[in-house]
């Protein structure tokens, strides 16, 4: 996410320590750092619902982390998201139950930290099998505007039910349908950027079904207009019977919107059109 840097040489991480440590490039969060294994693979996360015992999966959904188009670019905090993920398969999804899912939540409470609310698991599909890049004490953002949607149980049931230590007794079924969310983010993200930009045709979304646009970076300004007021401004997100369904109105619905520097990656969910899966959806619960 951001401030993480991924290094492919001695020099590129010796060049990263001194932007961090050094010359400060992420302020005080830069007095330490954390050196992990560099993996490669594809990165899926995988939200869920804790009371402590029981663990309610969601949904598997894909993130694209970098700022500019084909990968490239810094790492931001996310700048769009496809739900489910035709590449976490039933094999990937039985070796996360058997191995990680239920396995972390037990320890939390075997250790004496027993957890209720949510949990993200960061996953990366690598060669070698499913290995776990991180864990959240949160929803995922933007994976919750393209997980959430399709909720069909009630979230305040299910929260309820978190902190009661009730959930194994609530059925938690989410809609078949699929979920992409587009990022509009104020130009020169995550580096530099100007903000106070009005919004103009945020009342477009006030009358569409299975569109969605969520305030990310956005305030009232003195004339009580809706401005940006952050880097990630806005995500568009669109439901659809499948993922190339849900892109294209969600890309749609992004020509909606305009504001002064507006920016925005072409191409969200690109990569579910190389999948082999001849389906992009996945057919287990939860999932």
């Amino acid at each position: 996410g951001k401030g993480v840097l991924i290094c492919h040489t001695l020099e590129e991480a010796r060049a990263g320590v001194k932007q961090i440590m050094e010359e400060k490039k992420f302020g005080s969060a830069g007095d330490q750092m954390v050196i992990e294994e560099f993996m490669t693979g594809r990165e899926i996360s995988m939200l869920s619902f804790v009371d402590g015992k029981t663990i309610r999966l969601m949904s598997s959904a894909q993130d694209h982390k970098r700022a500019q188009d084909g990968d490239q670019g810094p790492n931001t905090g996310g700048m769009g998201n496809f739900s489910p993920s035709p590449f976490y398969t039933k094999e990937v999804d039985r070796f996360c139950k058997e191995k990680i899912y239920q396995k972390t939540v037990d320890a939390m409470r075997q250790e004496g930290r027993e957890f209720k609310g949510v949990i993200f698991f960061g996953l990366m599909l690598t060669e070698e099998g499913p290995k776990v890049l991180e864990f959240n004490a949160r929803f995922g953002d933007p994976e919750a505007q393209v997980v959430l949607p399709r909720l069909k149980t009630d979230l305040v049931d299910v929260m309820e039910a978190c902190m009661d230590g009730t959930l194994a007794d609530l059925p938690v079924t989410f809609e078949e349908d699929a979920c992409v969310c587009v990022v509009l983010a104020s130009k020169g993200y995550p580096v530099s950027y100007e903000t106070g930009k009005v919004i103009h045709g945020l009342d477009a979304f006030c009358d569409k079904e299975d569109v969605y646009c969520f305030h990310a970076g956005t305030k009232r300004n003195e004339k009580n207009e809706v401005a940006s007021s952050g880097g990630r401004v806005l995500g568009i997100t669109a439901k659809g019977k499948t993922l190339q369904e849900a892109r294209a109105k969600a890309y749609e619905a992004t020509e909606w919107v305009t504001f002064e520097n507006k920016y925005m990656r072409t191409d969200i969910g690109s990569a579910i059109d190389s999948s082999e899966s001849p389906a992009f959806r996945e057919d287990e619960s939860g999932m």
